[in-house]
């Protein structure tokens, strides 16, 4: 189906005066940027209007748990209030360990078995005044040495409950969040953002849906209070890494959807739980949206598919549509230095471009670099992102930080991509990913894709191993899908990388 409007005219409409993606300009930290004038200027206010709209819907599902919105708000309050009472937790909390200097650590009891050892000597380092342990549900030890079970300390405390009543002050350009991230090499860095960083992804999730919807010659409507049987988001991602927390966690919270998470993938699980919890809205890593198409739970009538985390092979945006023909399917392209999506789409243009990772968000700028120059449409450069939703910096880290944003504040990603001539980007591969073979760049995307297009082959890696006359040779760690454990043999793979 041809598209109603073109991508220029969609583009115009989303964030045309008076709709939810209206934009304005402001200067912030001595540069002028395009930001969203709706957007609300701190996570607090975002959640009391939450709260205010879904009181009393389901918030969160965990195995057996069920927690309304008002639960949710009940206990965070008094959380809240004991952290700044109890333990001199303030404004300046930060998360993450020693690195950050933590003052407060919460953990499950599987990180509490590890942390036991080693928690004392910890808390002196890191300045800590108090570990806690979230028992799970099936029951714990109780008791870990310096440390108390988060039940317990929770219930015993009879302080005053002012933390949401008195308000902070906090205003969009106060430091809200650190995230972790890993790159290829060296230690995990803490991404530092703003509340306004953070919550420009609020904004973000919603442009794909609202754009396609454009593009088909749709109105889609304003945000409004959901009706009918309530809806879930299966969020079967870690919660540290910013597809789950950052992007599928806020658009539950923005949409008044429940929350159903999941303690570790399992295919049939997860297909249980979508059939169980009336969950409409799923996705994750390619893997998973793969295994999802292979469950029980095909034909199941979600309304979203959503791809992040790592661009999925070519093959599979069809499988999927074919699996679930009501969903729209979508793939969203960030990272945590930009608190998630920056670039993505749905719909029609999705499935129309399986291989792109789509459009430019309103307040995001791409721009493909090599050495130093910006190239034109159609040619590969490293992909760098600039908006309101590019972070701080890496807390305590000035030299990764430097390295990573220039001065005027574009983000050097270390992906490898293209735009073509309507602005639909095309991520190739990681800098570091690219195979070198007799002075040839052969990027591993392409040959994963070929070795893709076997139905057998669950997962693909190509690498580069060290060759004396060529420099490089192309290497293929594959995984079998359940059932082809050795039937798949490396003479088919190879002559079907060579038909690609």
């Amino acid at each position: 189906m041809s598209p109603k409007r073109t991508v220029a005219e969609a583009s115009e409409l989303l964030v045309a005066p008076g709709a939810p993606h209206e934009l304005e300009t402001r200067l912030i930290d001595g540069r002028l940027q395009r930001v969203y004038k709706n957007q609300w200027p701190s996570l607090r206010v975002l959640w009391l209007w939450a709260l205010q709209q879904h009181k009393d819907a389901t918030y969160l599902v965990f195995e057996k748990q069920h927690y309304t919105f008002a639960q949710v708000h009940n206990r965070a309050v008094k959380a809240a209030s004991l952290f700044r009472h109890v333990y001199g937790v303030r404004k300046v909390l930060r998360h993450c360990l020693i690195h950050t200097q933590c003052k407060l650590i919460i953990v499950d009891a599987e990180r509490a078995d590890r942390l036991e050892p080693i928690v004392s000597d910890f808390a002196k380092e890191a300045g800590t005044t108090g570990v806690l342990v979230l028992e799970a549900q099936d029951g714990g030890r109780g008791r870990w040495k310096g440390m108390r079970p988060w039940n317990e300390v929770l219930d015993e405390y009879t302080g005053p409950l002012d933390a949401i009543t008195v308000d902070p002050a906090v205003v969009p350009e106060d430091n809200a969040s650190i995230l972790f991230t890993s790159g290829t090499t060296g230690l995990p860095k803490g991404v530092l953002s703003t509340h306004r960083q953070y919550l420009t992804n609020v904004m973000n999730i919603s442009v794909a849906s609202r754009r396609a919807a454009l593009r088909n010659g749709e109105d889609p409507a304003p945000f409004a209070p959901p009706t009918g049987p309530q809806k879930g988001i299966l969020i079967s991602v870690p919660l540290f890494h910013v597809t789950g927390s950052t992007s599928l966690a806020m658009l539950a919270t923005l949409t008044g959807m429940k929350i159903v998470l999941m303690r570790k993938w399992l295919p049939e699980e997860a297909a249980r739980l979508i059939k169980a919890e009336n969950i409409t809205v799923a996705g994750g890593v390619p893997s998973m949206v793969s295994d999802l198409v292979d469950s029980s739970t095909a034909g199941h009538p979600l309304e979203a598919l959503m791809f992040g985390g790592a661009p999925p092979p070519d093959t599979l945006p069809p499988r999927a549509q074919k699996t679930f023909p009501t969903a729209a399917l979508s793939q969203g392209y960030g990272l945590t230095e930009t608190n998630s999506v920056a670039v993505g789409f749905s719909g029609e243009d999705y499935s129309a471009r399986p291989t792109s990772c789509g459009l430019a968000t309103p307040v995001n700028d791409i721009a493909i670099v090599k050495d130093d120059r910006v190239l034109p449409s159609g040619e590969v450069g490293e992909v760098w992102l600039k908006g309101p939703n590019v972070m701080q910096c890496y807390w305590n880290d000035p030299g990764a930080t430097k390295k990573a944003l220039t001065e005027d504040g574009w983000l050097r990603t270390g992906d490898l991509g293209y735009v073509d001539q309507e602005g639909f980007l095309y991520i190739r591969d990681r800098i570091k990913d690219i195979i070198i073979r007799g002075g040839e760049n052969i990027d591993s995307v392409s040959v994963e894709n070929a070795l893709y297009a076997d139905d057998r082959v669950l997962e693909v890696a190509a690498v580069g191993v060290p060759d004396k006359r060529l420099g490089e040779l192309v290497a293929a760690v594959v995984s079998a899908k359940s059932g082809h454990f050795g039937r798949l043999t490396e003479a088919q793979l190879i002559k079907q990388a060579q038909k690609a």
